[in-house]
């Protein structure tokens, strides 16, 4: 049993900065592969950033390139994803989530267990 829990998020002006974390409660957790996802309203629910767990290898959408930062600390273990120079389009409610198994990290198919949301709205 894998258990999330998001915290971090708020409300912040353009051009700010929010530091998302993700706790995971679970016994001997060695995972493939932890992502952030979010999803706006309206809108379907999109990847952020990811980051396989072992080598610590990331990926990050074009949207968040150069200003979000996704990281991992084995030994709580808990995933943060930093946040700067926010925009109003990064606006939704973010989700944090992790793949067991080998696979395409940038999908949500695979993913098994996710968090309850956090969200996020950046004022203009």
């Amino acid at each position: 049993q894998v258990q999330l829990v998001e915290s971090g998020g708020g409300l912040v002006q353009a051009g700010g900065s929010l530091r998302l974390s993700c706790a995971v409660a679970a016994r001997a957790f060695s995972p493939y592969a932890m992502a952030w996802f979010r999803q706006a309203p309206g809108k379907e629910r999109e990847i952020v950033a990811a980051i396989r767990w072992s080598e610590n290898n990331t990926y990050y959408a074009d949207s968040v390139k150069g200003r979000f930062t996704i990281s991992r600390e084995n030994a709580k273990p808990t995933m943060y994803l930093q946040m700067n120079s926010l925009k109003p389009e990064d606006t939704a409610v973010y989700y944090c989530a992790v793949r067991r198994t080998i696979g395409l990290i940038t999908s949500t198919r695979g993913y098994e267990h996710w968090g309850q949301g956090t969200q996020v709205t950046v004022a203009s």
